[in-house]
């Protein structure tokens, strides 16, 4: 109207429609708002009275709230019973009732939002109340208020009581205590922390009650009650003394338990400690006679116990019985009986827990030596490549006739028998190059039977037994050779005055898992390789270091004790299981199981390959072709360097990745074989071998390494054109390799 009013005194032309707009406009969302706020009361009056018509005469108390609590409508029972206050909210009625209100209002109001209604029993000092919650409209919530009077001995009658008691909820707070226990704790408590020491406690049990004149004792009786509520009584403590003693039948309970003196004497033992300790008389023994010392005696433990110098604990301790080797935890606690101060001791067994942490220690030593072993002969690798390289370098310069001819031949012999030793020390770490094929066992051992012969002699009969349905076996063949060699040469030398040694073989078939000697072997079929001879056998205790590198009974220069773990590594990673029984005097047998290898589907046996060039004609041809040489050992890399030069071919040298990749930058340069040893520092072979290729995809590649053909195999395979060369290898060796890289 003031706009309006304005308009009509105003000059100008453009003011007075501008103020004529302004106020038509404000006129139109005046009237709007008008009209929706007589549309919400309309509403509101709507829901009133249907809320007085649904809930108006209803027994229980009934408000209707919005979404932030606030009360818009109780029906006649809620006036009576909380009074008429129309800007209060639910939570304000309500707060007197029960503990944290706004909590219960909140979660009951968030699950009526999404599911239409929820319902929830709470504890009041009154008794408990069940509260109702409806969605009616959008915003909109219809609660119910169902109060239940106390009807136990907490509510009045309780204050008639002799015993003290209190009514407390699940969180400690008390709703009701009666005058017995406001008597004793001079207060009424509001929690139970403030009457009780113990911040957890059972029936039955006995408890420590504040009070204000000291600690007492009492035995607490608890009942539940409606709802969350802990109905709590206490009851008179029994007198004690010092000299009590367990009123529990000792001889019956289901635990290893034994009694001893100050002196370290037993007193006693039940049923089950004398099980667990064998069929041994206990008269007279003494804790020292039962039980080996940890270090220091175990009877001046048990003394530091009982005179509390140490604290109650436990021990790990080796029982002094016949038979096996056997352990059991003690646990020492001092105890007084009838004044005499000693211990109880509380036996387990922990027998098969030694035996595990043994197995597990045993293979933590032995993972340690493979990894030893490993890195050693990749280092002897390398120096004995250089060695031997360089000896055929000079061989081809000496004649037979030449007076040095000799010396570098045993430079040479012995250079080789250095790379046997290496190559025992990488199957005993299980990293050695393996060339698996389906192999027939009858077949391997008759092509056998004459070398195995020869190496026995005259004294020792050799003797053979098949099982006809023995299936095939996936194996290295060359290195099963050489763990039947192995072993019969130790039969042999454990049969010095002559014997039999038996090679029996054995179709066997597992319907379910078997553990022997440690190991668990898993269900299914396999071909057995058995060696028995008529020996001296092995003693007990050295038979499982039998496996160990370097253990060996023999005198010094009769053997290297690599010989069994050789077999171990060739074994285990032909995926078999080798196990051993020997009986001292009567001789010893080992059983070495392979799985039995069925042709897949589609799979076919290989055909024999045709022979191939010898190499001494192939090293007669001159090669032409520039091969890239990346090797960081410089002398390996200065003999290949000059072997592969003497074959005609031009070699490019450089020291790790790095620099050969500098090299490569060259557009010009033209690369036909890549050389490369596959660890240096840096990138290695693979990576950067990779990264070369992408420019010059036509390239072959020869990996060469002190380690296994496994540590790149995965690579490997992934690079064309690429093939493996195990150091230590000959001038033969690499330049054959390199010219089948270029044919």
């Amino acid at each position: 109207m003031l706009c309006l009013s304005l308009a009509v005194y105003s000059g100008s032309t453009l003011v007075r429609l501008s103020l004529i707009t302004t106020g038509l406009a404000i006129l139109l969302v005046a009237g709007a708002m008008m009209i929706l706020a007589r549309k919400g009361h309309r509403g509101e009056a709507r829901l009133a009275r249907q809320l007085t018509t649904l809930v108006g005469e209803d027994a229980a108390p009934c408000f209707s709230t919005d979404e932030l609590g606030q009360i818009l409508y109780r029906n006649v029972a809620a006036q009576a019973r909380f009074g008429d206050n129309p800007t209060a909210t639910l939570v304000g009625v309500l707060h007197e009732q029960f503990a944290s209100p706004s909590a219960v209002l909140f979660r009951l109001q968030t699950r009526a939002a999404s599911g239409g209604a929820a319902r929830e029993d709470v504890v009041t000092r009154r008794g408990h109340l069940r509260l109702s919650v409806h969605r009616v409209e959008e915003n909109r919530f219809l609660w119910r208020l169902e109060e239940f009077q106390d009807r136990t001995p907490a509510g009045r009658g309780a204050e008639a009581l002799s015993l003290p008691m209190v009514v407390a909820n699940r969180n400690g707070v008390v709703l009701f205590s009666n005058e017995a226990m406001r008597r004793l704790l001079g207060e009424r408590p509001k929690r139970l922390d403030r009457i009780f020491v113990q911040p957890k406690f059972q029936t039955g049990e006995e408890v420590d009650i504040v009070t204000p004149g000291g600690q007492i004792r009492a035995v607490v009786a608890e009942v539940e009650g409606i709802g969350d509520r802990r109905e709590i009584f206490l009851l008179p403590a029994p007198e004690r003394s010092d000299a009590d003693t367990m009123t529990t039948d000792f001889e019956n309970v289901p635990v290893a338990l034994m009694k001893f003196g100050a002196d370290g004497a037993m007193r006693s033992a039940n049923r089950a400690a004398r099980e667990l300790l064998g069929d041994i008389p206990l008269a007279g023994l003494s804790f020292h006679d039962l039980f080996e010392d940890l270090g220091r005696p175990v009877q001046d433990w048990l003394a530091d116990v009982i005179a509390e110098r140490l604290p109650a604990g436990a021990e790990v301790l080796r029982m002094r019985r016949a038979g096996e080797e056997a352990f059991a935890q003690v646990q020492l606690r001092r105890i007084v009986e009838q004044g005499r101060s000693g211990a109880l001791a509380i036996l387990s067994d922990a027998t098969a827990l030694k035996k595990l942490e043994a197995q597990f220690n045993q293979s933590q030593k032995m993972q340690a030596i493979g990894q030893l072993a490993g890195g050693i002969a990749h280092d002897f690798n390398n120096l004995l490549t250089a060695i031997s390289g360089h000896c055929d370098l000079l061989l081809l310069r000496h004649g037979r006739e030449d007076g040095d001819f000799a010396d570098l031949e045993q430079i040479r012999q012995n250079a080789n028998r250095a790379a046997a030793l290496v190559s025992q020390l990488l199957a005993f770490s299980r990293k050695q190059t393996l060339k698996p094929e389906r192999l027939d066992l009858q077949d391997l051992l008759s092509d056998l039977t004459h070398l195995l012969k020869r190496l026995l002699g005259e004294k020792v009969v050799l003797r053979f037994a098949h099982d006809p349905l023995l299936g095939p076996i996936r194996a290295d063949k060359r290195r099963l050779e050489q763990v039947l060699m192995n072993l019969v040469v130790n039969a042999r030398d454990a049969m010095p005055d002559g014997g039999t040694i038996r090679i029996e073989t054995e179709a066997l078939a597992l319907a379910e898992a078997t553990v022997r000697d440690k190991a668990t072997v898993p269900p299914g079929e396999y071909s057995v390789i058995r060696v028995i001879d008529t020996g001296t056998g092995i003693a007990a205790d050295k038979i499982d270091k039998i496996f160990e590198p370097f253990f060996t009974t023999k005198k010094v220069g009769e053997g290297t004790g690599l010989g069994l773990s050789t077999v171990y590594g060739i074994v285990k990673q032909s995926g078999g299981y080798v196990f051993v029984a020997s009986e001292p005097g009567k001789g010893t047998t080992f059983d070495l199981l392979f799985p039995v290898h069925e042709l897949a589907e589609g799979e076919h046996v290989p055909l024999p390959s045709a022979p191939q060039e010898e190499p001494s004609r192939l090293l007669l041809r001159k090669g032409e072709g520039v091969v890239l040489l990346v090797e960081d050992e410089a002398p390996v890399r200065a003999f290949a360097s000059r072997a592969l030069r003497m074959r005609g071919y031009t070699v490019l040298e450089a020291e790790n990745a790095e620099e050969a990749l500098k090299t490569l930058e060259d557009p010009a340069l033209e690369v036909d074989v890549f050389v490369t040893d596959v660890v240096m520092p840096g990138l290695d072979g693979p990576s950067w071998v990779k990264m070369a290729l992408e420019d010059r995809p036509n390239v072959k590649v020869v990996f060469v390494s002190g380690y296994a053909e496994d540590c790149l195999s995965e690579d490997q395979s992934r690079i064309p054109n690429s093939v493996f060369l195990p150091k230590p290898f000959s001038l033969n060796d690499l330049t054959t390799t390199v010219q089948n890289q270029f044919h």
